[in-house]
C-alpha cells in the first residue's frame, strides 16, 4: 500500500500541467482558477487523509500537509481577489505556507534519514522562518518586499503586479539555503547508509529536485500560473512514500533476531508454510532485504491470525506469555502429542516453521503495537 503514494505521485504534475494549458507563457485563463481549486481540494484529502489514515503520524508530516492545503488556499485566494487589499491577503496566506513548508521539508527529510535537531536549533530554524515571514507579509505596510504592488485581471483571473523591494532576496535566499540542507543531508545520509537503499534517496532527492526546477523557472520566466502550487503536491507524495517505505523496513529490523540456521529443525513444516518467504541462512539481519522480508512475515502472521480455532489461539496467547511446553499441557489438560497437532496447525496457518520463529515475528508485533 505504501509503495502507491511514490505510483500515484508521479501521476499529479504531468497531469496538472497538462490541465493548466500553460503552452503560452505569460498567459492566463479561468481555466488556472480551476487548476487551483482542484490543487487546493487535492491538499485538503491529503491532509485529511494522512490524518484520518495513517496510524503512526509524525507532526512534521502535519505541519508539511497543512502548509501545503495553506499555500493552494491562498494561490485560490488571490486569483478570485476582487480588490488589492483581498489579494495582498491571500497573498500573505500563500506565504504563511510557502514559508514553513520547506522546513517542514527539513524536518521530514531529517527524520526520515535518522538525524535528530536538539531543541534550540529546531526553535533558531523556526524563528528565522518567523521572520521571513513578516518580511514576505509586509507588502500593504511597508515597501520592502515589494517596492510597489497592483492587482490585475488577465482574462477573469486576479494577478498581482509588483516591483521587487530591497527585502525580496531574503526569502530566495531562504530557500536556496533550505534546498541545498536537504540535498546535503541526504547525500550524507545515503553515504553514511542511514539511507540504505539508492532508490529511496533518489526519490528523496528527486522531491527536492522537482521543487528547485519548478521555482527556477519561475524566476527565469514570466509564467502566470503557480506550478509550486502543484510541485508541493508532488514532492509530499513522494516524501510521504519514501517515509513510509522506510519506516516499515526499519523500525522492524530493530526486533530481528538472527535467523535461524540451515539445520535447525523443522518438524512441523508444511506446504502452506511456502507462501510465506523463507528466512536467509547468512548474516543478512543488518540487510534492508532481510528487513523487508521480515516485515512481509510480520504482516502475513497479523493477517492470518483470525484462522487459528479457540484452542489454537490460547496456546499462541501461552507462547507469547512465556509459558513452557509443560506449563501449557497443564493448563490446557491436553498430552504432548495432542500439544504437537496444535503446533502444526498454527505453524502452518501463520507461516512459521518454529517456535522460535513465531515467538520472534509476534514479539516484534507486540513491541510495536505498543510503541504506536
Amino acid at each position: 500500500m505504501n509503495k502507491k503514494y511514490i505510483g500515484t505521485a508521479g501521476i499529479f504534475l504531468p497531469l496538472l500541467i497538462f490541465l493548466s494549458g500553460c503552452s503560452q507563457v505569460g498567459t492566463k485563463s479561468a481555466k488556472m482558477t480551476a487548476i487551483y481549486i482542484v490543487t487546493a481540494i487535492l491538499s485538503m484529502f491529503l491532509l485529511f487523509g494522512y490524518c484520518f489514515l495513517i496510524k503512526k503520524k509524525e507532526p512534521w508530516f502535519i505541519v508539511l500537509f497543512s502548509a501545503v492545503m495553506v499555500v493552494n488556499v491562498g494561490y485560490l485566494s488571490i486569483s478570485v481577489s476582487g480588490t488589492l487589499e483581498e489579494a495582498l491577503l491571500a497573498n500573505r496566506i500563500a506565504y504563511l505556507g510557502s514559508v514553513f513548508l520547506p522546513v517542514s521539508m527539513l524536518m521530514t527529510i531529517l527524520k526520515t534519514c535518522k538525524f535528530k535537531l536538539k531543541k534550540w536549533m529546531v526553535a533558531g530554524i523556526l524563528s528565522i522562518s518567523a521572520i521571513v515571514f513578516f518580511i514576505a507579509a509586509s507588502p500593504g505596510y511597508l515597501d520592502i518586499y515589494y517596492k510597489e504592488v497592483s492587482l490585475v485581471t488577465v482574462d477573469g483571473v486576479s494577478v498581482l503586479e509588483k516591483v521587487y523591494g530591497p527585502l525580496h532576496s531574503v526569502y530566495l535566499y531562504y530557500l536556496l539555503l533550505h534546498f541545498s540542507a536537504m540535498i546535503g543531508i541526504i547525500i550524507y545520509a545515503r553515504i553514511s547508509k542511514r539511507i540504505t537503499s539508492s532508490i529511496h534517496s533518489v526519490v528523496l532527492l528527486g522531491s527536492v529536485i522537482v521543487n528547485i526546477g519548478v521555482w527556477l523557472m519561475e524566476q527565469l520566466v514570466k509564467i502566470d500560473f503557480e506550478f509550486l502550487s502543484v510541485s508541493y503536491i508532488v514532492s509530499e507524495l513522494f516524501l510521504l512514500g519514501v517515509s513510509l517505505i522506510i519506516q516499515d523496513s526499519n523500525i522492524l529490523a530493530s526486533f530481528v533476531i538472527k535467523p535461524e540456521a540451515k539445520n535447525e529443525a523443522t518438524p512441523y513444516e508444511t506446504p502452506q508454510s511456502h507462501s510465506m518467504p523463507s528466512a536467509e541462512t547468512s548474516a543478512a539481519s543488518e540487510n534492508t532485504d532481510y528487513a523487508e522480508d521480515f516485515v512481509q512475515k510480520c504482516q502475513y502472521l497479523q493477517s492470518m491470525l483470525y484462522t487459528l480455532t479457540p484452542t489454537e489461539k490460547e496456546i499462541y496467547r501461552l507462547y507469547l506469555d512465556g509459558k513452557s511446553t509443560k506449563d501449557i499441557m497443564a493448563t490446557l489438560n491436553i498430552t504432548e502429542n495432542t500439544l504437537k497437532y496444535h503446533n502444526r496447525n498454527i505453524y502452518s496457518k501463520l507461516g512459521v516453521s518454529s517456535r522460535k520463529q513465531l515467538l520472534q515475528i509476534a514479539n516484534a508485533i507486540k513491541t510495536e503495537a505498543i510503541s504506536k
